[in-house]
This record gives structure tokens, C-alpha cells and sequence, in this order.
């Protein structure tokens, strides 16, 4: 179904979009180019519990895109979700996308055995994957192969976040295969914090809390090949203000705003939550780059797996985000004789291969006397709590696998066909995902593996993982330094050259938490997933 998914989403939603009611119309609100990049709106878990109820609609901007957001009752729109380590979510999500017309395709993904909601998926239908959290792939859970919500109904999700969870930055966002793309790219997509950061990096404490959701979003004209000056091949968004690339503009790029008080210090948590967007973030001050201190990455404080709950800063001047991937950090408001400061996405060579990721602005930053719309990190309000990775940089690893990323024309006669896209273990016959092939990969319960992964293409891949984070061990064979390793749920591939070796990471696997059934693991460039490259893993309880 990947293969015409997108096309006829399109057709039927920009004409069910340009029906639509203007109350309708307004389901997915974005404000103007040049806006204030506000925080999305907050919700917090009381008790022990956060209860969430979500519309999921779709409407059509002024441009022609289409757009998909979560809305609340009350009209928030993808709010970021707190909660803390063993809390419960319950999220209540109901379809109101438009039923797709007769004849138009469907797939039967699930059977009376691993049914998750309806068994047939169409060209809108939903789901919900909770990104980076360490939560069971039940139906009801964190389950994205069989789950299938159509348009009308509603359904349930109930997860428990571990008491281990590593305080920190997740986020949420559609994950139905074949039509992923489409929905991301059109905005449904929020954070989730995981709370407690404080009691593992106190630096943080007492410093306002600013979250930046980066999005991509289709350009008017469809993506453009890179040109002279660049053009990208997707537009930019952040926290749904639009960063749009126009031509017949000098300066091509008309930023968002943030607004911050000079000299102060931030703790920004920042989600690339772009369908096929690489986003390198730097901070300039009158074009020098300016110090970054990294607390956490893709959920996890940064050196906070050694057993002693501490974190670690690292500093940096920019910060390579994949798709999907989040970094936390804490920056420093200009000074009062800088003129000139900006949050700039700096140019990404993907490969031949691969899309326009130029250099561009997403924010100016202004400063002002207060920003009343930022709320403080708490103080330190005990002793951390235990950490989901502790001890797996000892761990010995039970099996080693080898896993390349490769793409063909479905038709070798035909340069103009739809690329195929896959993720194969080395040895296996090369397949399209779909939702009832076999697990390509079997393991059991407490294991520990080495995965090292290839990419055997022309443009870069980013590697996901569902349900587990990794610890990043080698890059192209050179042993990470203990003090750089990382525990990550993304990581990036760089495309092959076509010479030499292929390029690769290797990463450690963590099989030890109290996951099992089946889940995913993917390239996190949309078109990627949806073109086929995802696979499955099956983890089996302890013999």
C-alpha cells in the first residue's frame, strides 16, 4: 500500500479539506510566518496518572497542504505530555479524519490472533506510537504493526511508564506504514517529558524550560533538488510557525521568534519531529556559534548509565538531530551588544542520493524583559531514580548480528519507478516490510546484543529502534570513547560513496527490560519507512 498511499491521501484530503466547514477549517490552527514561537500547551499527570482524550483531524492550508493534528476537547492542539517515571497515560483518540471513498485501497494487516482494533488499514487511518518510551508493545501499548484505528472510531491506549524511565524529552506522533509521511509531515506529532531531570543534572534546576518541536511540512511546489542558492527539498516549521522557502525573497527565509532575556540562562528541549528533515542546530550571536551544554539526548541524560544516577555537560557548538531524535541543552541569552542572533539548521550533505538539507534560519532570537510563558525546572526533589540502562556498557553480549540498509528501483528498466526501500539482516533475501511478514529478527527476554548496521546506499539512513534505547559503540570500526558513548533510540548512518567500506555503527542492544511480543525497527526518514524499510523484532519471554 506504500506505494499509492500518499498520492491518493492527498487527493481525497485535499478534497474533503476544501469541503470542509470554516469551523473545520480551524481543527488545525498554525500561526503566520514571522510568529512567536510559543511552547505547546502542558499537561501534567496527577496521582500517578495522566487521562488524555485526542481528535485526530486533517484539514488544507492556504498553500494546498494538507495538514493533521491532535486537538483536545478544549481546543489544545498536540499538547507535550508530563509524566513521571511509573506513572499510567491513557490516551482516548478518535478518527475524525474523512472515511476514504469506495473503491479506494485497503489492506488487511492483522488477523483474528494479533488484531489490534480494526483488522483492515485505509488511506486514513491512525495510530499512535509514543516515541523512545520504554513501554510494552501490547495492543493498547505502544503497539504500531497491527493497531488500526479508521475514520470514526475511537480507541484506547494504556501505558505504564517504568520506574526507571530516564527522566527526559520523548514524543508522540502517527506511525501507520504506508501513510507515516503524510501525517508527520502534516503536524500531528507532540512531545512527552519525562519528569525528574533535576535530580540527575542539577544545572538544570531552576532554569525555564522551553520546548521546540521542529517539523517539516511539504513545499507548494513538492521537493526540488538542490540549485544554486539551495533550495530545500522539504519546508520548515517551528512549533507549527512556518520557516517556508520563498524564491522571489531576499532573504529566502522568514524565521520564527523566540524571545529571551538577555544573558539568562535556558534548558531548551528540542524534538526534530520531521518526516525526512535533518536538522544540524547551532546558536549564533553575530555569526559565531555559541556553546551548547548538552544534558540529555534522545531521552537519556547524557552519563547517566554508570550506576552512579549523575549526569555529565557536554558542550558543543551545534547538534546533529535525525529525524525523530531529541537533544536537551542549556543555552545563554545574547548580551546586550550582540546584534544579530539566530537558531540556524546548518547544511547536511545526505548523499546523492539523498534530499536539499541546507543552511537555514528557524528562529531570530530577540531579547525582552521577561518571557512569562517559560515555567522554572524544580529544584532537586530527592535522590535520582534507578536508570533503564544501568550496567549494559558490562554487559556480555549473547549474539552479534550484522543489518544493511539497501534500495532498488521496484522496476531496474525504468529510472522514473518508486524506489524499493530495506532493512535486511546479512544473509537474509532482502523484503518490503509488511505487518504479516515473520520477525526478521527472534530474541528472548534479558539478552543483550551486538548489532552492527550498514548502509549500503547513496544517501543517509537513520536507524530506530522501538521500545529500547542502544549504547553506541563503534563508528566505521573506531571504538566511541567511554566518556562520548551515548544511549540512543536514533543514530544515523552516513550514505556509502560507492568505494570502500560501508559506512556503519555498532551498537549495543538491551533485550534486559520487561518488553516482550513483537515491535519495530526502522529508517526514521518516512519515505524510507513507508517505501518498506522496517522490519520486525520478536522478543520471547525467558525459557
Amino acid at each position: 500500500m506504500g506505494r499509492i498511499a500518499f498520492p491518493a491521501l492527498l487527493a481525497v484530503l485535499l478534497l474533503a479539506g476544501n469541503g470542509r466547514t470554516a469551523l473545520a477549517d480551524a481543527s488545525c490552527p498554525r500561526p503566520p510566518a514571522g510568529s512567536v514561537a510559543t511552547s505547546p500547551p502542558d499537561l501534567w499527570s496527577q496521582n500517578g496518572v495522566l487521562n488524555v482524550a485526542f481528535d485526530y483531524y486533517t484539514t488544507v492550508d492556504d498553500a494546498g497542504r494538507t495538514l493533521f493534528c491532535f486537538t483536545t476537547p478544549d481546543g489544545l492542539e498536540s499538547p507535550t505530555l508530563h509524566v513521571n517515571p511509573g506513572d499510567q497515560l491513557n490516551v482516548t483518540v478518535t478518527n475524525r479524519n474523512p472515511p476514504p471513498p469506495a473503491g479506494s485501497p485497503t489492506e488487511v494487516v492483522s488477523n483474528s490472533t494479533d488484531r489490534c482494533g480494526d483488522v483492515t488499514m485505509t488511506i486514513t487511518s491512525l495510530n499512535i506510537h509514543y516515541h523512545g518510551t520504554n513501554t510494552s508493545p501490547a495492543c493498547h501499548g505502544d503497539q504500531v504493526i497491527h493497531t488500526i484505528i479508521n475514520s470514526g472510531e475511537t480507541f484506547k491506549y494504556s501505558l505504564v511508564f517504568p520506574t526507571d524511565e530516564p527522566p527526559g524529552l520523548y514524543w508522540y506522533h502517527p506511525h501507520v506504514h504506508g501513510i507515516a509521511e503524510a501525517a508527520v509531515q502534516g503536524g500531528a506529532s507532540g512531545a512527552i517529558i519525562v519528569e525528574g531531570i533535576e535530580n540527575i543534572q542539577p544545572a538544570v534546576a531552576g532554569l525555564p524550560e522551553r520546548v521546540l518541536i521542529i517539523r517539516d511540512m511539504t513545499r507548494p511546489s513538492g521537493p526540488a533538488p538542490s540549485v544554486n542558492p539551495p533550495v530545500p527539498s522539504w519546508d520548515a516549521s517551528l512549533n507549527y510557525v512556518p520557516i517556508a522557502y520563498q524564491p522571489n525573497q531576499v532573504p529566502n527565509y522568514t524565521p520564527a521568534v523566540i524571545q529571551m532575556r538577555t544573558g539568562v540562562q535556558e534548558f531548551w528541549r528540542a524534538v526534530n519531529a520531521s518526516a525526512d528533515t535533518i536538522i544540524d542546530l547551532q546558536l549564533q550571536y553575530d555569526g559565531k556559534a555559541q556553546p551548547l551544554q548538552v544534558v540529555g539526548l534522545d531521552g537519556v541524560p547524557t552519563g547517566s548509565q554508570d550506576g552512579t544516577r549523575k549526569g555529565t555537560l557536554v558542550t558543543t557548538n551545534n547538534i546533529l538531530l535525525a529525524p525523530a531524535a531529541r537533544a536537551e541543552f542549556i543555552v545563554a541569552g545574547p548580551r546586550p551588544s550582540v546584534r544579530n542572533a539566530n537558531l540556524v539548521t546548518l547544511y547536511v550533505d545526505t548523499g546523492p542520493g539523498g534530499d536539499s538539507d541546507p543552511t537555514r534560519p528557524l528562529a531570530s532570537i530577540v531579547t525582552a524583559n521577561e518571557d512569562n510563558t517559560l515555567s522554572p525546572i524544580p529544584e532537586p526533589s530527592g535522590p535520582a531514580n534507578p536508570q533503564r540502562f544501568e550496567g549494559l556498557a558490562d554487559a556480555q553480549p549473547s549474539a552479534t548480528r550484522t543489518l544493511y540498509f539497501s534500495e532498488v528501483l521496484s522496476d531496474p528498466t525504468n529510472p522514473n519507478s518508486p524506489t524499493n526501500f530495506f532493512i535486511t539482516v546479512d544473509g537474509a533475501t532482502p523484503v518490503l516490510f509488511d505487518p504479516n511478514n515473520p520477525p526478521a529478527v527472534v530474541t528472548t527476554q534479558g539478552a543483550v546484543e551486538d548489532w552492527i548496521i550498514q548502509n549500503r546506499t547513496a544517501e543517509h539512513h537513520e536507524f530506530h529502534m522501538h521500545q529500547i534505547h542502544f549504547l553506541l559503540e563503534e563508528v566505521n570500526g573506531v571504538p566511541v570513547p567511554p566518556e562520548q558513548q551515548q544511549f540512543l533510540d536514533m543514530i544515523q548512518v552516513p550514505y556509502w560513496p560507492g568505494s570502500g567500506p560501508y559506512p556503519s555503527v555498532k551498537v549495543r542492544m538491551d533485550f534486559r527490560g520487561p518488553d516482550i511480543g513483537d515491535f519495530v525497527y526502522h529508517c526514521h526518514i518516512l519515505a524510507h519507512e513507508d517505501g518498506g524499510m522496517m522490519a520486525i523484532v520478536r522478543v520471547l519471554p525467558p525459557s
